[in-house]
């Protein structure tokens, strides 16, 4: 950005098709030509002719018992016209999904995705509710998501021969085909991040990739 925020350069000017693009490092923007699905709180601004609507039945109460544990509520932006979303000054990123890629995603990092994604709710073997964001997302279908991370997210390559062991609570996604369980290293408790003691960390097997978060996430904060 030049040195005058008020510059004409530095004016968003009106999307040219429709769909989900990188605004900046920290937001994104929907350009919406019928429905999308978004986060509830995550919408910055917007404009044109759209409505919003929270989730009830259906995906966000589904979305809020069963991924997270910590409350994760949907809300449907539907029209025509623009809306930017962010989450607390974190990294954003895009990621198309069709049938041949899929994508598992921690519920908490979830900014938003295109309608036309299906999804589906998976668990981590041995972990229950309290296991907060063991409980996740498994989208499917054609189409494109924004996900959450509070720093460039690491992009770790996962082989047969080198499962890779990530801190539950830096998990944001991995491929679908990768065998995720928990598992406990009572001897580096203390390496991972906020460790103390005995540890359980997500262990990923199998081909595929993680993605991993490298700051510290912030508490989740009851939606109102």
């Amino acid at each position: 950005m030049s040195r005058n925020l008020f510059d004409p350069e530095n004016f968003i000017q009106p999307a040219q098709a429709p769909g989900l693009t990188q605004e900046n490092p920290m937001a994104v923007r929907y350009a919406v030509k019928g429905e999308v699905y978004a986060r509830q709180g995550t919408m910055v601004a917007w404009r044109g002719a759209l409505s919003f609507e929270r989730k009830g039945q259906g995906v966000g109460n589904f979305l809020k018992r069963a991924v997270t544990g910590e409350g994760l509520s949907l809300m449907t932006v539907t029209g025509e016209g623009e809306a930017w979303f962010a989450s607390d000054a974190a990294h954003c990123f895009l990621l198309d999904v069709d049938e041949s890629h899929g994508l598992t995603v921690n519920g908490k990092n979830v900014l938003c995705f295109d309608a036309s994604l299906s999804y589906e709710i998976t668990t981590v073997e041995g972990a229950g509710m309290a296991g907060g964001g063991l409980f996740n997302c498994t989208f499917g279908g054609t189409g494109r998501l924004a996900l959450t991370s509070a720093g460039v997210p690491l992009v770790l390559p996962v082989t047969p021969e080198s499962p890779v062991y990530v801190d539950t609570d830096a998990a944001v996604a991995w491929s679908p085909q990768l065998r995720p369980s928990l598992h406990r290293s009572q001897s580096i408790g203390s390496m991972f991040k906020g460790g103390s003691g005995e540890a359980v960390q997500l262990k990923l097997e199998g081909e595929g990739v993680a993605v991993v978060n490298p700051g510290e996430p912030k508490p989740a904060q009851a939606s109102t």
